[in-house]
Formats: C-alpha cells, sequence, structure tokens
C-alpha cells in the first residue's frame, strides 16, 4: 500500500507539474506580447492628458483625476459618459442576453446589477438555473451523440469494414471542421458585417471566448446586433446555447476515440502496474498458504481426497431417496449416550 501511494504521489505531482509548466509558459508568451503594446498605451494616454491640461489651464489636475475616476468606474458597470451611447443596458434585450451569459457561466462583465437587489436576485437565479442549464446540455449532448457520433461510426464501420478507431478518428475531424465552420466562422462573418468597428479576426474571437465560456467581456455586440436583435430576440441566447451545446458534442466525440483513451490509460498505467503487482503477491501468497497446509499432513499430501463428479453425486442423492427410513431404538441412543 506504502509502494502505491508513492506511485500515485508520482504521477500526480508528474501531472501538476507539466501543468504549471504549460502555464508559466502562457504566462511569460502573454506577457512578452502584451506588456510593450500597454506601455505604448500608457505613454500615449499621459501625452493627451498632459496636453489637455496645457491647453485647459482652468482644470486642475486633481479635479479631472476625479472625473477620470468617476467615468472608468461607471463604465465598469456598463454606464459610458459618452454623448453618442445612449443605449440602454438594461432593457429587454440587454437584460435577456444578460440572462443567457450567466446560465451559460459565459459572464463578460460588460454588463453588472447596480442595485443590491439585482444582485441578491442575480445569486438566487444562477442558484437554481446554472444546474438546470448543465443538466439541460448534458441530457441534450448524450442525445446527440447518440444520432451525429456512435450511430454514424457502427454504420459505416458495418458498411465500409474499416477499423473504428481510423473511422472515429476521421469522423471527429469531420466534424469539428462543419462546427467551427457554422458556429464561428459564419458567425464571425455575421459579426464583421453588423458591427461597423470589428474586423473579421476580432468577430472571430468574440465567437471563440464567447462558445468556450471564457466570456472576457473586452468585445460585446452594440448596437448593430441589437437592431437585429428587434427582430429576433432570440437571436444571440439561442446562438449562444446551440453553439455550447455542438462545442461539447464535439469535446464529448474526442474523448470517446480510441487514442485519446489509450492516452488516458497510459496516464494511469504505473498505477494498474502496481495494483497488478499487489494482487500477484496475494495470489502467491494464497497458494503458498495451501501449499503449506497441504505438507502439514503428509497422508492427505500423498493421497488427496478424490473430489466426487457431478453424476456421482447425483446416484448417491438418488439412493438416500430410495432407501426406506429405519428408526434407531432408544435403547441404542441410550447406550451410545451412556
Amino acid at each position: 500500500k506504502q509502494c502505491s501511494f508513492k506511485s500515485w504521489f508520482q504521477q500526480i505531482s508528474e501531472d501538476f507539474a507539466a501543468y504549471i509548466v504549460y502555464l508559466l509558459t502562457g504566462a511569460w508568451i502573454f506577457s512578452a506580447i502584451e506588456l510593450p503594446y500597454e506601455r505604448e498605451l500608457r505613454l500615449e494616454l499621459l501625452d493627451a492628458r498632459r496636453d489637455f491640461l496645457g491647453n485647459n489651464t482652468c482644470v486642475s489636475d486633481a479635479r479631472l483625476e476625479e472625473l477620470l475616476a468617476r467615468a472608468l468606474e461607471a463604465n465598469n458597470y456598463g454606464v459610458s459618459v459618452l454623448r453618442n451611447d445612449d443605449s440602454d443596458n438594461w432593457n429587454f434585450v440587454s437584460s435577456l442576453f444578460f440572462s443567457s451569459t450567466v446560465l451559460t457561466t459565459t459572464g463578460y462583465g460588460h454588463t453588472v446589477p447596480l442595485s443590491d437587489g439585482g444582485k441578491a436576485f442575480c445569486i438566487f437565479y444562477s442558484l437554481f438555473g446554472i444546474p438546470v442549464t448543465l443538466f439541460f446540455l448534458s441530457v441534450a449532448v448524450q442525445r446527440i451523440m447518440v444520432l451525429v457520433t456512435r450511430r454514424p461510426i457502427s454504420y459505416l464501420h458495418r458498411r465500409w469494414a474499416m477499423s473504428k478507431s481510423k473511422l472515429a478518428a476521421i469522423h471527429a475531424t469531420c466534424l469539428a471542421i462543419v462546427t467551427a465552420s457554422l458556429f464561428i466562422l459564419v458567425p464571425a462573418w455575421v459579426f464583421t458585417s453588423l458591427e461597423s468597428d470589428w474586423d473579421f479576426l476580432e468577430s472571430l474571437y468574440f465567437c471563440f471566448m464567447s462558445l468556450t465560456t471564457i466570456g472576457l467581456g473586452d468585445y460585446v455586440p452594440g448596437l448593430g446586433f441589437l437592431m437585429l436583435a428587434g427582430v429576433s430576440v432570440f437571436a444571440l441566447p439561442v446562438y449562444l446555447l446551440l453553439g455550447l451545446v455542438c462545442v461539447l458534442v464535439v469535446l464529448e466525440t474526442c474523448c470517446e476515440l480510441p487514442q485519446m483513451k489509450r492516452l488516458a490509460r497510459r496516464f494511469n498505467h504505473e498505477n494498474v502496474r502496481e495494483l497488478d503487482s499487489e494482487t500477484a503477491n496475494i495470489i502467491d501468497l494464497d497458494h503458498t498458504g495451501g501449499r503449506l497446509s497441504d505438507h502439514s499432513d503428509p497422508v492427505m499430501a500423498h493421497h488427496p481426497p478424490a473430489i466426487p463428479s457431478v453424476s456421482e453425486q447425483a446416484a448417491s442423492l438418488r439412493q438416500d431417496k430410495s432407501a426406506p427410513y429405519t428408526p434407531v431404538p432408544g435403547s441404542a441412543v441410550n447406550g451410545n449416550l451412556r
């Protein structure tokens, strides 16, 4: 048991170390890419602030700092001070979009409850809504998996006589391509047409971040999509739910690949081998104990008792049933007792 625990702890440590290395690598790459751009943008803002104070000497630095802090605080709650941005964040369409992002755990963060009542209701709404949504997604994914993955693979395997591992890999690749085209590439093109300040990369970035439930909130559909949603109110929430279901189907299909299962078994190979060795030791001990008990009686060791066959046991039972019952005399019993 101690060796098994050490093997398990070593395997967990190696997996955790590999994950930490991957996490640190991502942090280093993001820092190398984004830090120079952040510093450049910071210098531009300082120059703009310095120019504003120079051209408006009646405004003090402290009052400007106070105004900017108030504007940024309001912007964090989704309220902008720009004159050309007079859209309501809590009309029915925006509230429906917010509800869908809460239940799917996307959480863009561009719109948040302002009042205490809204925050309390958001907790209560999420407490019951998120488990129901996860249950709905799980049931939907399992039913769709039967139709789009398991049955097609079984049918093509019988029809083409191709190995299931190769057929499953081809099917998973085709399913991933179709899902990416229908729920990422095509919607990205639609968002590029509706949002005037988005290019294709930004629209693609928004679709990917939404369907993977990352939802950073730096890109959110604005007036262009809300005008479309005025005709079809449920357009964006339906897109999020259907896209999330399809992404989960692709992930579940990939997890059922024989190659992925072999990879998962490889991680547990050491534990299984340790378990097999312990089982072999137990079996050896049982055999050793049996041999020791046999050697303790030399007569039994050289002449082991014969085990009757099934037919002999049946014949013996028939003889017992056919023999008449004769009572034992009481005197004989008393004599034996004495």
